[in-house]
């Protein structure tokens, strides 16, 4: 079977171009199919991001940075606060700028890239994936590759077809966004807003692109009410917010936990949301993503040199995303269980006795146990204490 590519990958978010750029710098032919008309377009997430990204992916040039950022503000039910000043600081991405940065440093380095394509198919031969069956415009195409990446985001059928993944709704954030023009807000910070009548096993996030400029959204559980409950219930709360003018509106889903143990197949790996690499405490993928582009680029790399893209060849991106983020992500998905449990007057009692930097570690898999001996304070709260444990 004649092959035109050596790979081929599904989606150019960050995962995919990440991916892509690592395997062409490492001498092979990648072209990658995105089904979006615009990439980077729609957004689908609040644009924040620490300083530390660029450890990972180079200077992010400042066309895409919307705001630079000093820390967070964690608001619990009862308006208290803890403000966490990040050592490096952050930024607010303008993602849809950011995304055809990725994609444009990938083709400078010989990534051939086709939006608006839509895959409705895997090609199988022998046992292995080893194609795409597509839609360009009107015109139906084929495509055969030595492996294919499967980097569609968490909402593609695609990843069920190849490995029988598929998000479970209970650890699916539904979500909404604004971004809000005409509003006074404090652009040092981000804003997280948490309580069971403001975000039922969510939160609501404040992200300012400016002084009078922010994304306003909302993340929970799917349940009795909307996303757009909750978000235009907040933002009418806000006198600062609430004068403002929407100048776009993003909705969509995220997984929030579920991470796949296995993810991998003859001539077929997937990464980045199509694996649920997210962090399942604020949603944020950005980071995981690219994380796990480049690990599925250095497994697919040694597959291809030595032949063999067999599932026990790929099953090395397995162990390594598992050791480098998936072991301490899922204590984050812990801790996301737990706080879900928790009354607003629990929620309000943690902010008393927490310090601000104990909520950045939490964040991060860290510290857990700092948590767990508040918890203990509470004779009914000492169960999900030793879960954390």
């Amino acid at each position: 079977m004649s092959e035109n590519w050596d790979v081929i990958i599904i989606g150019a978010g960050p995962s995919g171009t990440t991916c892509a750029k690592k395997l062409v710098e490492n001498g092979f032919s990648v072209k990658i199919y995105d089904r979006r008309q615009e990439i980077g377009s729609p957004k689908r997430c609040g644009e924040g991001l620490s300083e530390s990204i660029q450890n990972l992916i180079g200077k992010i040039p400042d066309r895409c940075i919307a705001q630079k950022i000093k820390g967070a503000r964690v608001y619990a039910p009862n308006g208290k606060y803890l403000e966490a000043v990040l050592e490096r600081g952050g930024f607010i991405l303008e993602r849809k700028v950011f995304d055809k940065w990725l994609a444009e440093r990938a083709v400078k380095a010989g990534v051939e890239i086709q939006s608006n394509s839509f895959i409705s198919s895997l090609i199988k031969h022998d046992g292995y994936f080893a194609g795409v069956k597509g839609e360009f415009l009107g015109e139906e195409f084929e495509e055969k590759a030595k492996m294919i990446v499967c980097a569609t985001g968490a909402e593609s059928p695609l990843r069920k077809q190849a490995l029988g993944i598929f998000s479970k709704l209970d650890l699916i954030d539904s979500c909404l966004q604004y971004e809000m023009s005409g509003i006074d807000i404090d652009p040092d910070f981000i804003h997280i807003y948490v309580g069971n009548e403001i975000a039922p096993r969510g939160y609501i996030w404040v992200f300012p692109k400016g002084i009078n400029r922010a994304n306003i959204g909302v993340g929970i559980i799917p349940g009795e009410k909307t996303p757009k409950f909750y978000l235009e219930k907040f933002v009418n709360s806000q006198l600062e917010i609430k004068k403002g003018s929407i100048i776009e509106v993003n909705a969509g889903c995220v997984p929030v936990g579920g991470m796949e143990k296995d993810m991998v197949t003859n001539g077929l790996l997937a990464c980045g949301e199509a694996a649920h690499h997210v962090n399942p405490i604020h949603g944020g993928g950005i980071k995981e993503a690219v994380i796990s582009g480049k690990l599925a680029a250095d497994v697919i790399s040694e597959s291809l040199k030595k032949g063999d893209v067999s599932k026990k060849a790929l099953s090395k991106f397995n162990k390594l995303w598992w050791e480098k983020r998936g072991n301490r992500l899922e204590k984050v998905e812990k801790l996301r269980e737990v706080l879900e449990k928790l009354s607003d007057k629990d929620l309000n009692d943690l902010a008393d006795a927490l310090k601000a930097q104990d909520i950045i570690e939490f964040t991060r898999g860290s510290k857990l146990s700092i948590l767990a001996k508040v918890l203990m304070k509470k004779p009914k709260l000492i169960g999900l204490a030793k879960y954390l444990l």
